[in-house]
């Protein structure tokens, strides 16, 4: 390994070196020299001054956090010291040799150079997503966001009046002709009244004798402008979407309204406007669709989920509306909260429902009943519009979720007074707490109390925090992302139990120790942040981390969908580039270290 030749040809199977041209490696090569180590042997420890990158070549080096707590065991093409090379030299880690190591130095003045001067050496190098640009407009949108997919189909051979009647059965205003080969042409109903029944042909005829052949096709890569110009140049009304020769879409001028008009303001008001469940049903249904839309004009995470979670909001209030008009005026107060995805205001494509409902002290046994109803009746609704019943039974349905103030009361102080397991995931549910609909002032005093009685006792913050560790980043050895070992989800991530749930139980914790209002992760983080609870550096680590992560989650659940598939949480990594499988490892270790931090006790500021 120390010949510059032999170094150049392993530079160039490393990334993000393999982007270099020979001469560059070939110069790069030059500028570096080995290190061999060998077991035990520490290449920096916390707080060392760091002034080169370490690519390892052979070897494995072991990599812990402030604490000491093992983060990583690094394999041959994994570097090392970017961190504190990026953070101004002091390292916040230790390296430590684990199996004899040749290890490729490069020289700090080299890794800026590289950085300044190759722009996909600086993206790999820069942790932080870029930011994703506002574009909200249709003419900007791809058309693979919004075109319909699996459109109807005939072949060639086909009858005239077969095609006609799948049209009609469809309600569909054009038919694709296809073979095995590939597209054909199109029919519309205009073909049909032009070609067919003004002429007078035999309907027995095949749907080829009157097809447009060939006709004008776009490709999924394709923008919405595209189709717009199209439309109006032509003065045409369906463009079919053709890859390779396939038909994989069709784009009419239906779908240009639908997607104009789709927006979570639009649901939001065919629902209230709705008049039965089943009406609310076919707009819900409707979500996986504007989830694709939201994402794919760059809208930020945090933006995306609010606007879903908002349309949930709409319907509970919706059929709490209902269930009164149907059972009458409530005897006593009452209100219901939203708890879990939809109290933090995150719900994704993919969502169940947590709630239950707070009801004033003057409840009697009779009235009961009437809530008991309510409840059964709003949540049924829940269900049928795709909020399907907790798997834990965290619901109003059930009576221990439906109590009197002085009850909840009862449970907040026993949770806070004997933090058992069951007390400690019970109370990080009812942290997220959010007022739907109904009498507000039932939960505001209760909830400040809960807060600053929690704050003060050391053994329930001592629980939470531990309660918090339950969910660790998917982290594995030799630089690798641990998958799931076996069942349905084999060898995926689950972006969401492994992913964005450690951040949220972090963010739990941080809003216990600074006794802080918001609800919603990213708003506790920033808040946490600005308290001084989380350091600017630490804070702004964890962001980015939360950010990328549930930003892959989102993308990962609209490619479903565009698929035709439903949404879920489960990710295979190898469906990600090496430079996405790298960044999104780096946004693991920020929270495995944040987890750490909490652990220590030695605080939160990472």
């Amino acid at each position: 390994m120390s010949l510059p030749a032999s170094l150049t040809q392993f530079l160039a199977s490393v990334h993000p070196y393999d982007s270099l041209s020979d001469a560059d490696l070939t110069g790069l090569a030059a500028e570096c020299f080995v290190e061999n180590l060998s077991v035990g042997d520490t290449v920096f420890k916390l707080d060392d001054a760091v002034t080169n990158l370490y690519i390892i070549a052979t070897g494995e080096v072991e990599i812990k956090d402030e604490v000491g707590v093992q983060l990583s065991v690094l394999g041959p093409r994994n570097s090392f010291g970017e961190r504190a090379l990026l953070r101004g030299g002091l390292a916040t880690r230790t390296a430590t040799v684990s199996s004899d190591a040749s290890l490729i130095v490069v020289p700090s003045k080299t890794l800026f150079r590289l950085i300044d001067t190759e722009p996909q050496i600086a993206r790999f190098f820069d942790r932080r997503r870029p930011p994703r640009a506002e574009k909200n407009d249709l003419a900007t949108l791809p058309v693979d966001q919004f075109m319909t997919r699996d459109p109807i189909i005939c072949s060639p051979d086909t009858s005239i009046r077969e095609a006609a009647m799948a049209m009609q059965a469809a309600h569909i205003s054009s038919i694709c002709v296809a073979d095995a080969d590939g597209f054909k042409g199109i029919v519309t109903v205009r073909d049909m009244t032009n070609r067919v029944v003004a002429n007078a042909a035999s309907t027995d005829a095949p749907i080829s004798s009157i097809m447009t052949e060939n006709p004008l096709t776009l490709a999924s890569t394709a923008l919405g402008t595209d189709v717009l110009h199209t439309m109006m140049e032509r003065n045409i009304g369906h463009i079919p979407i053709v890859d390779g020769g396939q038909l994989i879409g069709i784009v009419t001028q239906t779908d240009l309204t639908r997607v104009q008009a789709m927006s979570s303001a639009d649901l939001v008001g065919r629902i209230a406007k709705a008049d039965d469940v089943a009406t609310m049903a076919r707009v819900t249904a409707e979500i996986p669709q504007l989830l694709v839309q939201l994402v794919g004009t760059g809208n930020r995470h945090e933006v995306v989920t609010r606007l879903i979670t908002d349309i949930a909001d709409t319907v509970t209030r919706c059929l709490l509306a209902s269930a009164e008009e149907r059972l009458g005026p409530p005897p006593v107060p009452y209100l219901w909260l939203a708890c879990g995805s939809q109290g933090r205001q995150e719900q994704t494509g993919v969502s169940d429902q947590d709630n239950c409902l707070i009801l004033s002290d003057r409840l009697t046994d009779t009235d009961a009943a009437y809530f008991e109803e309510l409840a059964t009746i709003v949540c049924d609704g829940l269900d049928a519009c795709g909020y399907f019943y907790c798997p834990g039974d965290m619901m109003a349905t059930n009576p221990r979720w439906r109590q009197p103030v002085h009850v909840w009361r009862s449970y907040f102080e026993g949770w806070i007074a004997k933090p058992d397991p069951e007390a400690q995931m019970l109370a990080s549910v009812m942290f997220d707490l959010r007022p739907i609909g109904g009498d507000e002032s039932l939960f505001a005093d209760l909830q400040q109390e809960t807060l600053n009685a929690a704050a003060k006792n050391s053994i329930f913050t001592a629980h939470m925090i531990s309660n918090s560790l339950k969910h660790q980043p998917p982290l594995g050895l030799l630089r690798g992302l641990a998958k799931i070992r076996s069942g349905e989800h084999r060898n995926r991530l689950d972006l969401k139990l492994n992913g964005v749930v450690p951040i949220i139980d972090l963010g739990r914790v941080y809003t216990l120790q600074g006794q802080l209002k918001p609800v919603n992760t990213r708003a506790r983080l920033e808040a946490a942040q600005a308290a001084g609870i989380l350091s600017v550096t630490g804070g702004a680590d964890l962001l980015a981390a939360y950010d990328l992560i549930a930003v892959m989650r989102l993308e990962h659940q609209v490619a479903l969908v565009k698929a035709g598939q439903k949404p879920d949480n489960y990710l295979n990594p190898s469906d990600l580039s090496d430079f996405e499988r790298s960044h999104l490892r780096d946004a693991f270790v920020v929270v495995k270290t944040m987890q750490s931090a909490a652990a220590s006790g030695k605080g939160m500021l990472g």
